[in-house]
């Protein structure tokens, strides 16, 4: 017979909580660099351009 879901969430220990924001953190950075580089390139070109 099987068993209705509980609605009551797991136990997350410490460790796995803090490693979970560890990845979330890196992930924030990551992107945050990714979208700085993006940026600079972009005015980069658009200086290259208006000065043509």
């Amino acid at each position: 017979m099987a068993h209705a879901p509980s609605n009551s969430p797991a136990s997350v220990t410490e460790e796995a909580f803090t490693a979970d924001r560890q990845r979330a953190f890196a992930g924030f950075c990551s992107g945050a660099t990714v979208s700085v580089i993006v940026s600079a390139v972009v005015l980069v070109l658009m200086a290259v351009f208006l000065v043509r």
